[in-house]
């Protein structure tokens, strides 16, 4: 479908485009491993008003989002000075530390209703996005990683399954002692773990590491801004963060209008924060006539965005924020409630950055260089087939080869009922069993069959999207309209990544069926290729 232009060599063809922009997933299936350790917990555990404490801690979450909405910037001073003040307007917050290092209290009651009801859902997030991390940087291993606000450990259930074998050491920083106590108890049955260190804050884990080992190369804090209770706050904590990682910084919140506002700032500040940084060094080195500038300096951003300019969805109605939908569990379908009939599945809405230390690499636009046949081509080269029919041939058979016919009919009819028949059995043998939280496998056996799963996802996902500017992100659903495709892109304006725009792709069948087929396959959240400079088109 696509042919090359001579004067540039493209680096993906029609075909190999559409994994590369690929990077939403369907319903996500919780593992096996986590559907039974969770199921095993809960057993071990007083669920006799569980389904009141489900509804207590969604409720408490409504209730911290609601306080922390009411307290402005300016206020942050006086909730250090006076913590009982910070009781009052979030009443399960402490500020612990001079540094403003804070801590969610969980009731042990609270800890196992978190687990039956929104530990899938957190998982199902966090490895939506270190997924894409994977596939963006393929080249990214992390062996040594810290979790700040770890709560159940869902992240590290994540990165088991996104990176497995490749992390030896996690730091998790979680303040309650009971959300400890069940992260431990999911991981205990587990085989090949790594190092993991709990910690109740992240002064307690500078003070047992040195200063040499603080550096990790992948810091992860999901969930747990939001409920920070000021801007200040925030910034404070998320600069403590910044300075323990040494590679890749993934931030994650719920995807409401005030989790996407929290992630646009602390993208705004550490962009800016890295920005000035480096052009002291360069004024420095300057001055004393070197070239010496560390390697590491400058930030960019990783996902969503695909430029390190300002979010062009500020001053706007709209929010940036993703969908991840996931098959439910066990617990989740009987302790929790759902709006409107009972479904097999829910969507987890969630809002992330990921950043990377050093500076964006200027990489070929995908489409650079490529010729999309149009509809009116692609019928000129098609080639009619020879369709002569012999018709004399249709009537020199007789009655006997009429019975033979007829009666090879009734066979086909019997085979094609059974054969039918044998389908629905296997199709319905197949749902019972997607929705059974208790499977007699063995751990060895889910351990292989999710080994061969990543064989067979490394195998697909061979061509992979780069971290240049040439790439667009697709906002929302797209609008399938007959023969016509329309999207919500933000994307780069400039090859340097340092600008962005909010705008409207629109794919047309006529002038491209290639691009017109991959645009109706695609969802929210996947990537789009563009073309640079002034052979950018908005209509294609």
């Amino acid at each position: 479908m696509a042919s090359f232009i001579s004067e540039t060599i493209p680096k993906f063809t029609a075909e190999t485009l559409k994994f590369a922009a690929k990077q939403s997933e369907g319903c996500r299936v919780i593992p096996v491993r986590l559907r039974r350790a969770i199921k095993k917990y809960i057993r071990e555990q007083d669920v006799t008003n569980m389904r009141r404490n489900v509804l207590s801690l969604c409720r408490s979450f409504n209730d911290i989002k609601e306080a922390n909405l009411l307290l402005p910037s300016s206020t942050s001073k006086e909730l250090v000075e006076d913590p009982l003040k910070a009781m009052e307007s979030s009443q399960r917050w402490k500020l612990s530390t001079s540094y403003r290092d804070v801590g969610l209290k969980y009731q042990e009651e609270q800890a196992v209703a978190y687990v039956a009801a929104r530990m899938p859902a957190v998982y199902s997030a966090l490895y939506r996005v270190l997924s894409e991390v994977r596939r963006r940087v393929p080249d990214f291993t992390p062996a040594k990683v810290l979790d700040f606000g770890a709560g159940t450990s869902s992240a590290l259930w994540a990165m088991m399954e996104v990176w497995p074998g490749s992390v030896e050491r996690i730091n998790l920083v979680e303040p309650s002692q009971s959300m400890q106590r069940a992260g431990q108890s999911l991981v205990k049955d587990l085989k090949k773990l790594p190092l993991v260190q709990s910690y109740n804050s992240i002064q307690s884990l500078s003070k047992h590491i040195n200063k040499s080992g603080r550096r990790h190369d992948l810091v992860i804090a999901s969930y747990v801004l939001g409920e920070v209770p000021s801007l200040q706050d925030r910034i404070t904590l998320v600069r403590q963060l910044w300075d323990l990682t040494d590679d890749i910084l993934v931030l994650v919140e719920p995807g409401s209008p005030q989790g996407s506002n929290i992630i646009s700032q602390m993208r705004s500040h550490i962009l800016w924060m890295e920005n000035r940084r480096t052009r002291k060094l360069q004024n420095a080195a300057n001055k004393a006539s070197t070239e010496l500038v560390p390697l590491k300096t400058g930030a960019f951003v990783v996902a969503p965005c695909p430029h390190d300019g300002p979010c062009p969805l500020q001053n706007t109605n709209k929010y940036c924020h993703f969908v991840q939908r996931l098959q439910r569990t066990s617990s989740q379908r009987v302790y929790k409630r759902t709006k409107g009939p009972l479904r097999g599945y829910e969507d987890e809405k969630f809002s992330y950055v990921a950043f990377r230390r050093g500076t964006r690499p200027r990489e070929p636009w995908p489409l650079d260089g490529m010729k999309f046949d149009t509809l009116k081509e692609m019928h000129a080269k098609r080639i009619p087939e020879n369709y002569d029919i012999d018709v004399e041939s249709q009537f020199e058979s007789g009655e006997v080869q009429l019975l033979a016919e007829s009666q090879q009919l009734g066979s086909d009819e019997v085979q094609a009922d059974q054969s039918e028949e044998e389908e629905k059995e296997k199709d319905d043998y197949i749902k019972r069993k997607r929705y059974e939280s208790d499977c007699s496998e063995t751990e060895e056996d889910t351990d292989n069959d999710n080994a061969d799963e990543g064989i067979e996802e490394e195998e697909e996902e061979s061509p992979s999207a780069d971290l240049g500017s040439g790439w667009g992100r697709i906002i929302y659903m797209p609008l399938r309209r007959g023969k016509r495709v329309e999207l919500d892109v933000c994307r780069s304006t400039n090859e340097e990544g340092t600008e962005g725009s909010f705008d409207r792709v629109v794919i047309t069948k006529s002038k491209s069926p290639a691009l017109h087929h991959q645009a109706r396959r695609s969802l929210w959240g996947d990537l789009w290729p563009l073309r640079s400079g002034k052979n950018s088109k908005f209509y294609m």
